[in-house]
């Protein structure tokens, strides 16, 4: 089950659904100084005569086309004692083939990923293979499925916070510099690799989601695409004045660039969202904040390869 999936027909899931929808469409702007706490996701347990069961909530989708900086991920609905039967249970096959690892994140989410970025036009398989497998006392797994998705083209960003300038780097070669303006001196943005997501042509950010208060809430941020689940965002800004972008950094922790009420597609803020993929990463630098915890959204191209395996169960 994918994220985007969790529903199923009836009353019930179409309540889901709503909730889900409202929680994506609201949003907020988070500083470097905010969680950096992904939220959990659980199951109600079902009938006492009904055994305890577990899934494990992928991301990315099947059938889509991503980035090379695509982490998978998955989220169990409940904890995990026996990570090793579980992890066991998961495996990633490629076409050309390349070594997948995965990393638990406590007893509710593994990551997987290969020692360097995906290569350009690689086929990757999921493979889950969750039935039966005991993953805590008493519950059990339910899934057994494929989940195919393609590597695009290799598009990796660069924010430069001291000097207020992205740098968008495609295949090797240059793309574009777009003006931007990061976190303020108050609201620094985390340091670090990140990993686009989510993507929104139109999304509202209240401050009060990230532990800001009143300080925001604006309905209608356009061009908007995730970095952090604590709330750090590249996105599309038309409420600071044009001479702030490349000069100034007055955010709440958030990328802006340049856009307008509505959004336009011939912005920077509309061209850099079309212009990516989810799994594109965006490495911001020369920021005062630290580096950003490899659990935080899909950071986890900060840990070293070493890293990164001592945190496989296996």
């Amino acid at each position: 089950m994918t994220r985007a999936q969790r529903a199923t027909k009836g009353p019930v899931a179409v309540l889901a659904a709503a909730v889900a929808a409202l929680a994506v469409l609201t949003a907020g702007c988070g500083s470097g100084g905010g969680s950096d706490d992904k939220g959990k996701m659980s199951a109600s347990p079902g009938p006492s005569t009904t055994p305890p069961t577990f899934i494990g909530v992928f991301s990315p989708e099947r059938g889509t086309t991503v980035g090379t900086g695509m982490i998978i991920s998955l989220d169990f609905t409940r904890p995990i004692a026996d990570r090793a039967a579980v992890e066991r249970g998961i495996s990633v096959t490629s076409v050309p083939p390349v070594e997948v690892t995965g990393h638990w994140f406590g007893d509710e989410r593994i990551d997987l990923r290969p020692a360097r970025f995906w290569r350009p036009g690689t086929r990757v398989t999921l493979h889950l293979r969750l039935r039966g497998v005991r993953g805590a006392p008493g519950v059990r797994g339910t899934q057994s499925k494929d989940v195919s998705f393609s590597i695009g083209r290799d598009q990796r960003s660069t924010v430069d916070v001291a000097d207020h300038i992205m740098t968008v780097v495609r295949d090797g070669h240059l793309l574009r510099r777009l003006p931007i303006s990061a976190g303020s001196a108050r609201h620094t943005t985390y340091n670090g690799i990140m990993m686009i997501s989510e993507k929104y042509a139109v999304t509202r950010m209240n401050g009060s989601t990230v532990g800001f208060g009143g300080e925001y809430d604006i309905p209608d941020v356009p061009h908007a695409m995730r970095l952090t689940s604590s709330g750090t965002f590249v996105h599309g800004n038309y409420w600071s004045p044009p001479q702030v972008f490349g000069t100034e950094n007055v955010s709440h922790g958030c990328v802006g660039l340049q856009d307008r009420k509505g959004g336009g597609a011939d912005t920077p803020a509309g061209w850099f969202y079309g212009e990516s993929l989810i799994g594109d990463t965006v490495d911001v630098v020369n920021s005062p904040d630290r580096t950003v915890a490899p659990d935080n959204g899909m950071s986890g191209w900060n840990l070293t390869w070493p890293e990164w395996t001592a945190g496989s169960a296996l």
